[in-house]
């Protein structure tokens, strides 16, 4: 179950202790789920139209979302300390994002979750968060 801050709930733990960020691994965890999505992303057929908006070397891509993320799910907001605030739609409006890129992106992430080990609820509630943020990524129709 998820709380309304974004915690998942688990008895008697503290809001830091429930952190997505904490219940994932912490920086191992949210590194090791980056790594597997650039990795689903760079090899998977589908994904070949939001691959080709990223440069050859997906390293900066990883480093970036990385830092995001770890802030994000509750951790230390790294990627505002190096960059400032994301402004993520801002950031993406260079990129044409439809829905077939969002499902792509989706579909890359949602594999990267489920061969990640952790709790179907902390899974549960990412994906959620993952398909929310995808969306609002858009800036076409189509």
């Amino acid at each position: 179950m998820t709380g309304a801050a974004g915690q998942v709930k688990d008895g008697g733990m503290t809001n830091e202790q429930r952190s997505p960020y904490v219940l994932i691994g912490g920086e191992t965890g949210v590194r090791e789920l980056v790594d597997r999505f650039y990795d689903i992303m760079d090899s998977a057929p589908e994904a070949a139209g939001i691959r080709a908006m990223h440069p050859q070397s997906l390293d900066v891509a990883r480093e970036k979302l990385h830092l995001f993320l770890t802030g994000w799910m509750g951790g230390p907001s790294l990627y505002v300390e190096r960059f400032g605030p994301p402004m993520l739609r801002a950031r993406h409006l260079p990129f044409p994002i439809g829905e077939a890129e969002r499902d792509a992106w989706i579909r890359c992430m949602d594999q990267a979750l489920d061969e990640q080990e952790m709790s179907e609820d902390l899974r549960g509630f990412l994906r959620e968060r993952f398909r929310s943020m995808a969306d609002h990524m858009r800036n076409r129709s189509s």
